[in-house]
């Protein structure tokens, strides 16, 4: 069955609960730095919240996109933001729905809303490539839901982000461009996803595919929006070694290579 406008905002509207797990793992032992800034996106302030370990080299940068729930109600963006920037990067939390003057996505305002959001990333990428301390050739993008699907549309069309990736994120059908090409991405999702079901997952795969882009994929059996348990660790596992492999490059001393489709 073909993705609609209606997948997309049944998907987008309810999606990231308050409840789902995206990338978190144990809180690091390095020492993270966390600042506040902001910067103008179609005339209003957003906020970013900025994440890095003490240092003036040179690093990654990463966008880190929420879900549709924002901010305000969901610790686990920050800690996720925590643990990317301990693994090496610079990492920007991204206050887009500020853009719209919402500390939660609305439902009946969501496809309106959505070009906005998209222009709030594309200034937050180059508010990160001018950050001090930042890598401007070597930006990427983590997205969580509604946030990975902002990520999808600007990813297509953006050169500026070299790797993406996609935590249970629905398809924005008629975002992606037919002459588009995406970045490397890893795509993550639950089975059983009863908010952005698992065929935006196959969908993402299948565009991937197309366009003959380096790409993973993993299903995990059972796993709603968000993981839990093995699963969670997993995805956290996966998407830093994605990371490494695809905008850091480096690899680790064990991650010679993908990790398992179904591992």
């Amino acid at each position: 069955m073909p993705l609609t406008r209606r997948n997309l905002l049944i998907g987008a509207a309810l999606a990231a609960s308050p409840t789902a797990h995206a990338l978190q793992s144990k809180p690091s032992e390095m020492p993270v730095i966390t600042q506040r800034n902001s910067f103008k996106s179609g005339g209003k302030a957003i906020a970013v919240e900025n994440f890095q370990m003490d240092g003036t080299a040179s690093r990654p940068a990463v966008l880190m996109l929420h879900g549709a729930d924002g901010l305000s109600y969901n610790g686990q963006y920050r800690e996720g933001a925590r643990d990317v920037a301990a693994a090496g990067y610079q990492v920007h939390l991204v206050h887009y729905l500020d853009r719209t003057g919402e500390r939660r996505a609305s439902f009946g305002t969501l496809f309106q809303n959505f070009m906005p959001w998209m222009s709030t990333v594309q200034d937050a990428l180059a508010f990160a490539s001018g950050h001090q301390g930042a890598d401007p050739h070597r930006i990427g993008i983590v997205g969580i839901s509604l946030g990975a699907a902002l990520g999808l549309a600007v990813a297509s069309t953006d050169p500026r982000v070299k790797v993406l990736v996609n935590y249970f994120g629905p398809l924005p059908q008629g975002a992606i461009a037919t002459t588009s090409r995406l970045p490397p991405t890893l795509v993550l999702h639950g089975s059983a996803d009863p908010i952005v079901p698992v065929a935006n997952a196959y969908a993402v795969e299948a565009l991937l595919r197309q366009q003959n882009v380096p790409y993973e994929i993993k299903v995990y059996p059972g796993q709603g929006h968000g993981f839990r348990g093995a699963a969670h660790d997993d995805a956290t596992a996966r998407s830093l070694a994605f990371l490494r492999r695809h905008l850091a490059g480096t690899t680790a001393p064990a991650d010679t290579g993908p990790l398992p489709a179904d591992g």
